[in-house]
């Protein structure tokens, strides 16, 4: 039990994995009493919230990692996974969800969450489908606003948020640790990818951050979807600052009648792809997502 204590001094952990032909190794950072950021680079980043009340987890990245995270949350507490919160319905955050769900963990999510892993979904982005989920991969408890959980000393609250990264949005917010995980509405100094075929914009983004930096203060520990550290709320503030900027932009190229070639020739993310447009989301693919969802075209 005494591994459970959040107050106790393990502040990482880590343990490496192959996926196909790619090592990967998750690391576990504490960034306040009981609560942990885990990452890997290979899917969304978690939250793990440890304590006597047991495990609670923020996403699962993907099936084949499942044993690598039980090992690095098995070396911060001895006490099981209760409940995972599925941030959104992508596979890098809820692949986990059949393994852990076998072992007695409760998976958890929006509504909508279920609704898209029930049934295959196809993005116009990637133009390309996504089967179903297998039943036991499923959220067992959904909810369509807020749920809260009371455990470890801690309050944890699920807030919906439509239409931002998809239709199914959650952030969960530890309110006493003041630490929130954003889920894939932030990626951190990373272009965004927003899912438009599963109800996403990024207009709704934009709002998304609006209406949660009114929760949050300048100490708060953000955690991204996507990103290799943690953030504050300034790093979430220039996010959205640079998203509203490139839209803005886009906007007024498209309303001059730009074709998307020609706006991709403008470069309109050029103040920005230094820091933000190094991964997979390349300043031209992200321009053509913010300008097929700002012309309807995806």
């Amino acid at each position: 039990m005494a591994k459970a204590d959040p107050g106790a001094d393990d502040r990482e952990a880590s343990v490496s994995t192959q996926m196909g032909e790619r090592e990967i190794t998750i690391r576990a950072e504490k960034v306040a009493p009981g609560i942990f950021f885990l990452h890997s680079g290979a899917g969304g980043n978690m939250a793990l919230c440890i304590g006597e009340d047991g495990a609670f987890l923020v996403d699962d990245q993907y099936a084949p990692l499942t044993d690598a995270i039980r090992q690095v949350i098995g070396q911060l507490t001895d006490e099981p996974v209760r409940f995972v919160l599925n941030t959104h319905w992508h596979a890098d955050h809820t692949g986990g969800n059949e393994n852990l769900g076998e072992l007695g963990t409760v998976i958890v999510a929006h509504d909508n969450v279920r609704a898209r892993m029930s049934s295959e979904q196809f993005s116009t982005f990637w133009e390309r489908p996504t089967e179903a989920s297998p039943a036991g991969a499923l959220p067992v408890v959904t909810f369509s606003d807020t749920l809260t959980f009371h455990m470890n000393g801690m309050t944890i609250r699920a807030l919906h948020i439509s239409g931002a990264h998809t239709d199914g949005d959650a952030v969960v917010h530890f309110r006493e640790a003041n630490v929130i995980h954003m889920g894939d509405i932030l990626f951190h100094q990373w272009y965004p990818y927003i899912d438009i075929s599963a109800g996403g914009s990024v207009r709704g983004t934009i709002a998304a951050v609006d209406a949660i930096l009114p929760m949050i203060d300048e100490e708060t520990v953000v955690i991204p979807g996507h990103g290799a550290t943690v953030t504050d709320r300034s790093g979430l503030i220039a996010y959205r600052d640079m998203l509203e900027a490139v839209a803005d932009r886009i906007q007024e190229l498209v309303d001059e009648g730009r074709t998307l070639e020609e706006v991709q020739a403008a470069r309109p993310t050029a103040p920005w792809d230094e820091v933000w447009g190094q991964n997979f989301m390349t300043p031209e693919r992200f321009v053509r997502l913010v300008y097929g969802d700002l012309t309807g075209t995806l």
